[in-house]
């Protein structure tokens, strides 16, 4: 007896992103309300695999070695492209979900469960994959998750984030965190100030090198650090200050220029006072490579669902992300749905409170659905998907030549 070959469509996924949508509620609303740090979120890792098993998805955790990393696999009926939903989790210091990554996991979940559903009993060969990444907030998760293996085979990336404007391409900036620790002599500040070395005055110095040094950088060109530490009491000669520092800019390759002379303004500075410093470089961002064949069709599912899709901004307005190291090497989209008026920023308790609002809970809705519905696309669709794959390797290839 022939088996009928039933026929997935964008309205089917509508529907069953319909029926999660109280489910997908309250797992982001939870979340939100019980914010964790990067590589501790135990607790939404949890509530992220748990929903995913409960639909079938084989689910390992930990992966990639880290503890509330986690992969969810749904294979499909036959070979196919492998299709990967990204989801982050981890809050802010102080602000909580700041940058509204409990709707970004909440979606993603929500969109490799509508889309299975969809699929069942259609034919279409391929695998989805729900792949949980810790530690965007500065731990750089997918950046370690890279150098394991963790996204091998993945054909296509897909994720959204929460923004003050909707857009279906965004940049960011590549990024690399840095620690300066100064070393100097303790001694009385009044009775015997000579016989000390300020650390705390070498730190200062190298602030005001670096503020000297920003005339003559190239445009997005971002320097950003504060004083984590800066001496013990005012009666002593600071013998130890720290910094903490972010660079940026648009290019890779240039922002470790960048680095390399705020390395010297530190040593000089610390210099120029007696003092040492030691350098801790952190993990590195990359600048996110943009694929217009998915996020065009993303932005076409977001205009057909009513929603208006804007340019984004001509320069700035733009962060740093891990993903932009995953994007390097797979076809991948970072859409933004808004849920703050333009102007709000991420990483701010406003942008936190709309994370839990009627705003942010839609946005994560409509994200679902079109991540959704770009996903049974790519699945059904082999020449959207070797449209995406020449342009990721025509675009990595401009840059490897250029760098």
């Amino acid at each position: 007896m022939r088996r009928e070959v039933i026929i997935a469509t964008h309205g089917h996924i509508d529907e069953n992103v319909g029926r999660l949508a109280p489910t997908l509620r309250e797992l982001s609303l939870d979340i939100h309300a019980h914010p964790e740090l990067a590589f501790q979120e135990h607790h939404a890792a949890h509530r992220l695999t748990g929903f995913l098993a409960e639909r079938g998805f084989a689910v390992e955790r930990p992966y990639a070695g880290l503890e509330t990393a986690f992969r969810a696999r749904y294979p499909l009926e036959g070979p196919g492209p492998r299709i990967a939903f990204i989801a982050e989790f981890d809050a802010l210091p102080g602000i909580g979900h700041g940058c509204g990554h409990n709707l970004i996991c909440a979606a993603s979940v929500g969109a490799a469960a509508a889309l299975v559903e969809a699929l069942r009993g259609s034919g279409v060969g391929g695998e989805v994959v729900v792949i949980g990444t810790p530690g965007e907030e500065g731990g750089g998760g997918k950046v370690i998750m890279l150098e394991r293996g963790g996204f091998e085979g993945v054909d296509a990336a897909l994720m959204f984030h929460p923004g003050n404007r909707t857009m279906a391409v965004r940049g960011s900036l590549a990024a690399t965190r840095v620690t300066m620790r100064f070393h100097g002599k303790a001694a009385h500040a009044a009775s015997s100030p000579h016989t000390g070395v300020n650390a705390l005055d070498a730190c200062i110095q190298t602030f005001n090198a670096i503020n000297a040094l920003r005339q003559h950088v190239r445009d997005e060109t971002r320097i950003h650090g504060v004083i984590t530490n800066g001496g013990a009491a005012p009666n002593i000669v600071p013998d130890y200050a720290e910094a903490k520092f972010l660079i940026r800019h648009r290019q890779y390759a240039y922002m470790r220029e960048v680095r390399d002379k705020v390395f010297a303004a530190a040593r000089h500075a610390a210099a120029s006072v007696g003092a040492t410093v030691e350098l801790e470089e952190g993990v590195s961002y990359k600048e996110r490579v943009i694929n217009r064949a998915m996020a065009e069709r993303f932005g076409s599912h977001l205009e057909s669902l009513g929603e208006e899709v804007k340019d984004p901004p001509a320069t700035g307005g733009v962060g740093s992300s891990d993903y932009g190291n995953l994007s390097q090497v797979v076809p991948a989209i970072h859409p933004y749905v808004q849920i703050v008026e333009e102007g709000v920023s991420a990483h701010t308790a406003e942008f936190a409170t709309a994370a839990a609002s009627e705003a942010g809970l839609r946005a994560m809705e409509l994200a679902a659905r079109c991540l959704a519905r770009t996903g049974l696309d790519l699945l059904r669709d082999g020449e959207l998907l070797a449209r995406a794959r020449r342009e990721f390797e025509e675009t990595v290839l401009a840059r490897s030549e250029a760098a």
